[in-house]
Parts: structure tokens; sequence; C-alpha cells
């Protein structure tokens, strides 16, 4: 199909919006709000956009996909999904790891030029999400430091202020981040990830469910209430790897904070893409990738929520047609897993500074790099190159 006849038919589902078209809960699309009643007007567009996009088809998103590539490190206009498939990515994602006590990230991305990147993203129409490696606020050490934390960061506690101190960082680099009218770049945040899992301090086993809860919901009502931060997206995301399959819809709600702190239902898989630790049949694998994404897609229904595949990949992609016969596959498998509004593969470490083949979207060259281009022509993905705008009302 003309990709411009793909945009035009898309604008005419996301004008869905502006008529009350309803969804399969029966809800209209002006009743999908975030959970900030003060979001900015770019916000509750991107989120009502994306509501009013699902079915219609997914969008694409890569892990630092402007900072740094395979075979090269911060040079302007490369991508290496641009230039394996001919398109930026719709989605960047960006991780905040190291903020407060570094001028680099976690991966050596530096924040000042991370700024320059997000808005470069956001001003070609592009969807910005942030995850957030957080040290340790007790003991200092990294995001694997799995002391018990939670409790020695809630109000009242030792380190409370410290954490504060912390979100305070946070908010001052999100007020920064603004497009060429001066507006506030929407964010999907994705804090305290994969917490059912045990190898982050924020995660299960190391820290009482409620106290999870807790510090969901006083950081949500700190940067939201104290601190003023409107142009947030809240996305909740288990890992897949640790939630039953046979009782997905109940698993899945481990942790979680409550309907009025959470705007996108998402989830982290990993294990049914080829995961060298799960060592199920492949056809199995795949079977349960399709479960898993409808179950998330009719609890995001249920709730009148978006749902999202936020984090996936399998490194080094060792099966050539992974963007076909595993992920394209699985979101057009049925009517709920087209419901998946958005993917984000993992980033592509850089060989010659990591010295390992650590990347989960393919680059130019790579032996996956046929199948990418097949992925990306499909009708049901959409890169940024074919993206109507996501962040204005069409009323």
């Amino acid at each position: 199909m003309n990709p411009m006849l793909r945009v035009t038919l898309i604008l005419l589902i996301i004008g869905c919006i502006a008529s009350s078209c309803e969804s399969k809960n029966g809800l209209v699309s002006d009743e999908i709000l975030p959970i900030d009643s003060n979001a900015t007007p770019e916000t509750v567009a991107l989120y009502q956009n994306l509501k009013a996009f699902s079915g219609s088809g997914t969008l694409f998103g890569h892990q630092d996909d402007l900072a740094y590539g395979y075979n090269w490190w911060d040079e302007a206009g490369r991508s290496d999904v641009l230039e394996a498939s001919g398109s930026y990515p719709a989605v960047y994602g960006w991780d905040l790891g190291n903020i407060v006590e570094k001028q680099v990230n976690l991966d050596g991305i530096n924040f000042e030029k991370m700024r320059g990147w997000i808005t470069e993203g956001y001003s070609r129409g592009g969807v910005i999400t942030f995850s957030w490696h957080m040290v340790n606020p007790v003991t200092g050490g990294d995001s694997w430091d799995t002391v018990p934390t939670i409790s020695g960061i809630l109000p009242g506690a030792e380190a409370h202020e410290t954490y504060k101190n912390w979100l305070d960082i946070f908010a001052g680099f999100a007020s920064t981040l603004t497009g060429e009218g001066g507006e506030l770049i929407p964010i999907i945040f994705r804090p305290f990830h994969e917490h059912n899992g045990n190898w982050f301090w924020w995660g299960k086993g190391i820290n009482s469910e409620e106290d999870y809860i807790a510090l969901w919901r006083f950081t949500v009502e700190y940067l939201r209430d104290e601190k003023g931060v409107h142009n947030l997206l809240w996305a909740f995301s288990p890992d897949r790897s640790r939630t039953n399959i046979d009782n997905f819809k109940e698993d899945y709600f481990y942790g979680y904070p409550g309907d009025e702190y959470v705007d996108i239902i998402g989830l982290d898989n990993y294990w049914d893409v080829g995961h060298p630790a799960n060592d199920t049949d492949p056809e199995i694998q795949q079977q349960n990738l399709i479960r898993s994404l409808a179950y998330t897609a009719q609890i995001a229904d249920s709730l009148n929520k978006v749902a999202a595949l936020t984090e996936t990949g399998t490194e080094a992609l060792p099966n050539p047609t992974i963007w076909t016969d595993t992920y394209l596959s699985a979101l057009q498998a049925n009517e709920w897993t087209k419901e998946i509004t958005y993917m984000l593969v993992w980033r592509n470490a850089n060989f010659e500074r990591e010295n390992r083949d650590h990347f989960y979207a393919s680059f130019d060259g790579h032996a996956t790099q046929e199948d990418f281009i097949r992925f990306k022509e499909s009708e049901f993905i959409f890169f940024e190159s074919e993206l109507p705008n996501l962040y204005t009302r069409t009323d």
C-alpha cells in the first residue's frame, strides 16, 4: 500500500476520537484519559491517539537508536534501524540510569546529547519512552544490587529524602524536554520494570508487594502533584519469564498499584522469542508469545488502557526470519494481539566499545536485514516515516 494512503487511513481511524467511535469494551475514545488530570495537551493527544490506533497496527521501537549502533558511535543522523530498513523507528527508548551521579548514563550516553536526540525524534513525530535502571538509593550499588531497599526509601524512612532528591533531578530533566513550540515532549515513563523478577533491587522476593505498590504510588504522586511534571504516561511492565502463562491474568497483577496509577499495560517479553534459558519447543514458545500478547491486550481493554510490548528481543538475532516468523505473525495472530500498540526491542551495543555481540535490531549487512525490510513493509507495522501526527487531536 502507498505510504501516504496508509497514513490517510490511520488518520481516519484516529479521527474516531472526534466522532466517539467505540472500543471493544463499549467506551468511547473521548473517555480515554491519562491518570494525570493536568496532563499537557500533547500528552493527552498521544494517549488518546495510541488508543485509537490500537488494532490498526503496531509501532516499532528501538532502545538508544540515535546515540550509537553496532559499528558506530555518536554520528549525527545515523541509526542502525534507518540504515537497515530505510526509516527511523517510530518509538525511541532511552534509559536514565546514572542521571543522579554522572553526566552519562549506564550505557555511556551523555545526558545533554540525549536531550537533543529526544527532541530530534519527537520533531519527526516519534514516540519517546524512558526506563530507569536506578542506582540503589540505600547502598549506592547499581540496579542489580539486590539488598532489600524499598522499605528504606518510603516516606519516613532514612533514605526517603535521598530518593526525593533523585526524583527532583528527574523532574528537572523532564521539564527541559521541549519541542519547537516550547511544548513539553510527552514521555512514556516505565519505572521499576520487571518487578516480578528478582534481579533488581525493587524486585519480588526482595521487597514486599505492599512496599512496591507504595513506592509506585508515592513516585506518581510526588512527580505529578508536588513537582508538577505533567508530560508523563506511566507504563507498568512485569516480566513474562516470571509470569505463568496458564495463570497470566492473575500473575500479571502482582504489584499492580491501581488503575489510577497506570496508563500503559505493558509486558517485557524476552522469554518467548528465543531466550537461551527457555528450552521449550519453539512452536510452543510462539504459541506462548501469542497468548501473552493477547492476555496483555485483554487486560488493557478491560481497564480501558493502552497495551504495549514494552521491551523484547533476542540477543544477536540468531533467527534470520525472527521479524516476520516470530514478531509479525504473533502480532497479527488474532484480534487481541493486534491491540498491541507498540513494541520496543533493546539496544545495539557498539561492538568496539563493548567487545560483544549484544544487539537486538537489524543493522545494514546483517543476516536478518532482508527479513527486517519485509517486516517494515508490512501494512501492519509502522516505522517513523509512516506515522500520522500522534500529538494533535483531530477534533
